[in-house]
């Protein structure tokens, strides 16, 4: 287990866990956007199949940027904890194994970012979500410009970044961003439901497969099939991949070994 003065992480059944707390809305301190990137590097360090990232409590998955610790800050200072916060997504995006965004109240700001920089979402019926940063003087600057468009098309994701206006998890599920909505008290669980899945496949497969997906979308279709096909091909030697064949012949659940 690690943890900072406002991050905890830890790995359990190679489930590697980061948790914001940073109370009450768990907004984003220096803390905050070293432990993530430490964590993320433990977990790469120590195997982790699947990462959850979620916040404290239930009332704030992440609030964004500490706007109080920004009152009076130089230029170069602002620029200095972005430069922090873009490091920090920057190994979200970089994270080689399946990252779930467990949101268990409101993703704004920078929060959101957080979670449009995860595989996907899975969100309480209470969360809710938004971009205010052009209501501060600012805009999205960790990729909100650019992923909100991807999950949820242009038009929409244009009027919610140049209103500021915030929604709630029906909107986002009818959206496109989310892909399950629970109840508060079954949050965790239906997350873990799903990361249990993912883990019982085989590691390697689920790797080259986000890795096909994650670069193939940002290519043309011709290239990105000639990607999956690289992709592909580096599983066809694996153990793994013997092993899956072997398993449905003998009618019995595989062995992955991760080789």
């Amino acid at each position: 287990m690690g943890q900072n003065a406002q991050t905890r992480w830890w790995t359990d059944a190679r489930v590697g866990y980061i948790v914001i707390d940073n109370p009450p809305m768990n907004v984003l301190s220096d803390e905050n956007r070293r432990g993530i990137r430490e964590a993320l590097d433990e977990f790469r360090r120590n195997g982790a199949g699947a990462v959850v990232l979620t916040g404290a409590g239930d009332r704030a998955f992440c609030g964004g940027a500490d706007l109080k610790e920004r009152d009076g800050m130089t230029d170069a200072q602002f620029d200095t904890q972005h430069y922090l916060f873009e490091r920090m997504v920057r190994a979200i995006y970089d994270c080689p194994v399946p990252l779930i965004a467990c949101v268990n109240g409101a993703a704004i700001a920078g929060g959101l970012e957080l979670a449009l920089a995860c595989d996907f979402i899975v969100a309480s019926q209470t969360a809710r979500f938004g971009f205010s940063e052009v209501m501060r003087g600012i805009m999205p600057g960790g990729g909100g410009t650019q992923q909100l468009p991807r999950a949820i098309g242009v038009r929409r994701a244009k009027e919610l970044i140049f209103t500021g206006d915030t929604f709630d998890a029906g909107q986002a599920l009818a959206f496109g961003l989310l892909n399950h909505v629970c109840a508060p008290a079954t949050l965790h669980e239906k997350t873990f439901a799903i990361v249990r899945r993912i883990l019982a496949n085989a590691p390697v497969a689920v790797r080259q497969a986000k890795k096909a997906v994650t670069f193939g979308m940002q290519m043309d279709l011709r290239t990105g099939l000639f990607f999956e096909i690289e992709a592909y091909s580096r599983l066809v030697g694996t153990e793994d991949r013997q092993e899956g064949i072997r398993a449905f012949n003998e009618k019995r659940p595989p062995r992955f070994t991760g080789k």
